[in-house]
């Protein structure tokens, strides 16, 4: 992940040559890019305020957070996928050098997940550092009329921007030597889920639909468990469900994980469930320190015709 700041008088040409170089690292299938565009390409410079996408604001600090200002946000987001680390760091510079000295590096944090396991169920068989699956509980990507309800943009918002998405993305540390001391039975009260199997503590698979109806007091799942806090599983909550997706991440000592959403409206997915995790119990064991809000364009060609208007 690299967030970008545009260096030029037009971001034009910068568009032009990284929508030319995306096209050429697709084609050689030497790595998967996606490029997002942050709330500031729309502050004025560019005279691109009146298509800025609705809700695309800035990502505000929320409770639990110290976040460090120069992690922060920046004018284009360019996440770089490939089987190897440095296939995508090579990849990553590629693209920073094509813009000519156009695009200033924000902040870089390199991650990394075991892509495409699975278990004998078919579910995936990815951990974070904290030693328990990721993704359990996610919107299925596959079921389209799903992602056109929770993931993809449409009415609203300017032309260009229809069939894109909202991304947010958090970075955060894992205080893990604290976490290592708890045995395992806390560490699932704090999640709600078995570190074994992802199953949730309330019963069932760990893909099973459930509800917290017969444990109104925490009893089985505890009330402030952050599978509980993140999806309550109501009728609103359902309605806005969020796409995730996590890289852990490795710095020198430091280690947690590059958290990543995607969703229609960003203030009723992502921000609304860090709301409710406000007094989680895994508080204590994690520090947001930086990120931001995002707008995946349906195509780097839209976002660069938009630019040449």
């Amino acid at each position: 992940m690299a967030a970008l700041a545009v260096a030029a008088a037009d971001p034009g040409e910068v568009l032009r040559r990284l929508d030319d170089r995306i096209k050429r690292v697709h084609g050689s299938r030497a790595a998967a890019v996606t490029l997002a565009v942050g709330g500031s390409l729309f502050d004025g410079r560019f005279g691109l305020g009146a298509a800025r996408p609705r809700a695309l604001t800035t990502m505000p600090s929320f409770p639990n957070d110290v976040l460090d200002p120069g992690q922060c946000h920046g004018d284009l987001l360019l996440q770089v996928c490939a089987g190897r680390a440095g296939q995508a760091r090579t990849v990553t510079d590629d693209l920073v050098r094509a813009a000519a000295g156009a695009l200033r590096t924000r902040w870089r944090l390199d991650g990394f997940r075991l892509e495409n396991g699975t278990t004998a169920t078919g579910l995936a068989s990815n951990r974070n550092l904290f030693g328990f699956r990721e993704g359990a509980g996610n919107p299925d990507p596959a079921d389209e009329p799903l992602m056109d309800r929770l993931v993809w943009v449409d009415d609203g918002e300017p032309s260009w921007a229809a069939g894109g998405t909202y991304q947010a993305v958090r970075l955060i540390r894992f205080a893990t030597e604290l976490w290592d001391r708890e045995p395992v039975p806390r560490q699932e009260q704090v999640l709600g889920r078995r570190r074994s199997d992802g199953a949730p503590l309330a019963g069932g698979a760990e893909d099973a639909t459930f509800d917290y109806a017969g444990d109104p007091d925490g009893l089985v799942t505890p009330l402030d468990a952050h599978i509980r806090r993140a999806n309550p599983r109501t009728a609103d909550t359902e309605r806005t469900r969020i796409l995730r997706r996590g890289y852990s991440y490795r710095r020198g000592d430091e280690q947690g994980i590059i958290f990543i959403s995607f969703q229609r409206d960003l203030e009723t997915g992502f921000a609304a469930a860090q709301r409710r995790l406000d007094g989680e119990a895994l508080q204590r064991y994690v520090l947001p320190f930086g990120g931001g809000y995002y707008f995946v364009p349906p195509t780097v060609a839209a976002l660069r015709a938009l630019t040449t208007r």
